[in-house]
Formats: structure tokens, C-alpha cells, sequence
């Protein structure tokens, strides 16, 4: 997994759990990395609540998908699972990540969605973005202006604010996804059915090549944001 921290991103992109940002946007994060983007992902949880595995497990699943995408960068903050409440402390610590890194754009789960961690990631990103250009908020580090910070989709849609063809990259997106096999093919005994292992892969395509379909392309995936954007690589 690439860990070692690049001069700047060009995109930044996180998640409460590791699978989250490959679910949301995996198109388009390998879109962007084989276009020579400097692309990162930031998992803030290990995941460690999961029905289906443990946290070695989902880091070196994590590993295999960070490959399929071409990935830059991946950290993951270990904040606790099913306990991202806010406040300074971690907050600091998701500011302290996009200080260091530079990004261009942030990436954040969409604000609404079944998962409490999902809708907690979206809020606690979208104020650490604010609060990294505030140059005397912590200025032990220097003060980072993100340009603009979006929202993908995990489990529930809305109609999106910007589109990203990836049909070319499906195929990454569909590798990295099944990296995660402990999540949504688990094996053994003591696997737990949960929503992830009823065909999720299946309906992430379908939402997928339903956007695309009405956009005239194959896949497709979709992102919100707080004001209409028109873009053609982020």
C-alpha cells in the first residue's frame, strides 16, 4: 500500500471505513490516477465494528485495492469505528492529513446515507476542510485552501450535481471491489450475512451503468456538491 506521503495531491479522497471510497468512486479515482493524477485515499476507521473480518484483513485488502487504482497515497487515522463524534481532537487529526498532503479536491461520503459513519465522515471532512485554511487554527501547521470539496455516493442516491464517465476504468473499480472479498464474499463458518454479501457488487454496477445510461455512456458515477459544478477531470 503506498503510504509514504507525496509533496501534494491532486485529489484527496476519504472514507469512515476502508471499501467506502472504492464503492463511491472508484472510476474515478483510477480515471484520474491514469491520467497521471497524484490521488490519495484516507480511511479514518479500521473497521474494526465489521460483521465480516478483522483489521489486518481489511489493511491488506485495502492494500490490493490501493494497486488496482493506481493509488498515490493511502492512510488510514484508526479513529475509532461507530465512534466518529467530532470534536477537536479528531478533527486535528483529519486537518493535520489535508495540511500535509495539499489536495486540490476533497472527496467526502454524500450527507445522507443508512450508515451513521458514512453521514459522520461527510460532516466531520466538510469541517476539517473549513477549519484547514484558518491560518490560526492550530498554526503549528501551515494553512491549506482546498478548492473545492465534493460527495460520492454509497448507498443512497440522489441526482448528482456532477457525472464522471468511467467506463474505461470500470474494470479498476470492479478489481478494487473485489479485493474486498472478506466484506462481500466472506467464506467460513463464522461468516455473518449482512447487507454487504445480498449482491451489493451487483447493484453497485447496476446504479453505476444506470447513471451512464443517462448520460449516454456505459458507467458513470455521480457526486454532489453545495453549488452546480461543470467539470471534465476534477
Amino acid at each position: 500500500m503506498p503510504s509514504r506521503k507525496p509533496d501534494k495531491l491532486d485529489l484527496l479522497v476519504f472514507g469512515a471505513h476502508p471499501d467506502d471510497a472504492e464503492i463511491g468512486m472508484g472510476g474515478t479515482i483510477a480515471k484520474h490516477a491514469a491520467a497521471g493524477f497524484a490521488v490519495g485515499i484516507c480511511d479514518l476507521t479500521l473497521a474494526e465494528m465489521s460483521s465480516n473480518g478483522d483489521p489486518d484483513l481489511r489493511q491488506r485488502e485495502a492494500a490490493a485495492a490501493s494497486e488496482a487504482l493506481g493509488l498515490a497515497y493511502r492512510s488510514n487515522l484508526a479513529l475509532p469505528d461507530r465512534g466518529l463524534r467530532g470534536g477537536d481532537e479528531q478533527i486535528e487529526r483529519i486537518v493535520r492529513e489535508i495540511r500535509a498532503l495539499r489536495p486540490r479536491f476533497v472527496f467526502a461520503p454524500y450527507w445522507k446515507d443508512r450508515h451513521p459513519d458514512h453521514v459522520a465522515c461527510s460532516a466531520l471532512i466538510e469541517e476539517a476542510v473549513f477549519n484547514a485554511k484558518l491560518r490560526r487554527w492550530k498554526p503549528e501547521t501551515p494553512a491549506w485552501t482546498v478548492e473545492k470539496l465534493y460527495f460520492y455516493y454509497i448507498n443512497d442516491v440522489e441526482p448528482p450535481a456532477v457525472a464522471v464517465d468511467v467506463t474505461e476504468t470500470y474494470e479498476a473499480k470492479t478489481a478494487a471491489l473485489r479485493a474486498y472479498r472478506s466484506q462481500f464474499e466472506p467464506t467460513g463458518s463464522d461468516a455473518v450475512a449482512t447487507p454487504l454479501t445480498q449482491g451489493y457488487l451487483r447493484k453497485v454496477e447496476q446504479r453505476d451503468a444506470l447513471l451512464g445510461n443517462a448520460l449516454g455512456v456505459r458507467y458513470a458515477e455521480g457526486f454532489a456538491a453545495k453549488s452546480p459544478q461543470l467539470v471534465s477531470l476534477f
